[in-house]
């Protein structure tokens, strides 16, 4: 219970971050924004990233074998990595259209994902 709940809070803290780091490439698209200096977007995208801590650092608590979670601090950092990751592609394939995903993109993919399987393996 406590993984899924470490990898919930994860994937979701992820989202918050993502959009905070990247979401305001899109503002100026959005009439309300058109008009904001950087200050006023670093100011929107800290209250955006305040949601990604809320929800990383219970994540990183409950999952962390010294507070009775099941992963230790390098599992953590990697399953964090990899949910990025595909936090990331899903977000710039639905709000960066003329992003493309390729084939390299993919085997650097497979790579990470085996990255997490050796260090998780005993």
């Amino acid at each position: 219970m406590k993984a899924l709940l470490t990898i919930g809070l994860l994937i979701l803290s992820n989202a918050f971050m993502t959009f905070a780091w990247y979401g305001h490439l899109r503002f100026k698209q959005m009439t309300w924004s058109q008009n904001l200096g950087l200050l006023s977007i670093i100011f929107i995208s800290w209250g955006i990233a305040l949601f990604e801590y809320m929800l990383q650092v219970p994540a990183n608590r409950i999952g962390f074998k010294e507070f009775g979670g099941p992963f230790s601090l390098v599992q953590l950092k990697v399953i964090q990595e990899v949910i990025t990751l595909v936090v990331f592609v899903v977000f710039s394939l639905i709000f960066f259209k003329n992003e493309t995903f390729r084939l390299n993109h993919f085997i650097g993919f497979v790579f990470l994902v085996l990255a997490v399987y050796f260090i998780f393996k005993r």
